[in-house]
């Protein structure tokens, strides 16, 4: 049953990742429904009490790892909900290491996007200036939708990997 739950929750990643890339929109749909099923399996494979603390400690620990991003305007909205749904599965220890995983993927990702979108001197340019004012990374109000980063790809990414890869971290 723990391969089977594995395959689905990674099925349902990956389509989020293959639509964020597609349309820069990871859909609400997708993340409830990875949301109940990932505390459906938290429930079955540990004690009520004990499962349900698990899927909810992911969830929070998914969300207090992504938001101030997302308040930042660095990700959107569907990224952090995406994390915090796979939460529901991980726990929050593996959300955790989740999370440092996708973040590692999501700034190689980031510096492949800038050098592709502002080439090797406008990204060097940036990231000098985002040094001393972060919010030169914020994807600018005119941009299009498909000029932002589909930080979905990282965020799945890390969650199936701490999903299905030996422990990092030991907490």
């Amino acid at each position: 049953m723990a391969l089977l739950a594995g395959i689905i929750y990674s099925v349902i990643l990956l389509v989020a990742a293959i639509g964020d890339y597609r349309t820069r929109r990871i859909p609400n749909r997708l993340v409830l429904l990875l949301a109940i099923l990932g505390v459906a399996y938290s429930l079955v494979r540990a004690p009520l009490l004990s499962g349900f603390a698990q899927a909810i400690g992911g969830i929070g620990t998914g969300l207090l790892c992504w938001l101030p991003f997302y308040v930042l305007g660095w990700l959107g909205a569907g990224d952090v909900k995406l994390f915090a749904a796979a939460g529901a599965w991980l726990g929050p220890g593996r959300a955790v290491e989740g999370a440092l995983v996708a973040a590692l993927v999501g700034a190689v990702l980031s510096l492949i996007w800038m050098v592709r979108t502002r080439g090797v001197k406008g990204a060097v340019e940036t990231l000098g200036l985002a040094a001393g004012s972060p919010g030169v990374l914020s994807p600018v109000g005119d941009a299009s939708r498909h000029a932002t980063l589909p930080y979905g790809v990282a965020i799945a990414f890390g969650a199936i990997w701490a999903g299905w890869m030996p422990r990092l971290l030991h907490i």
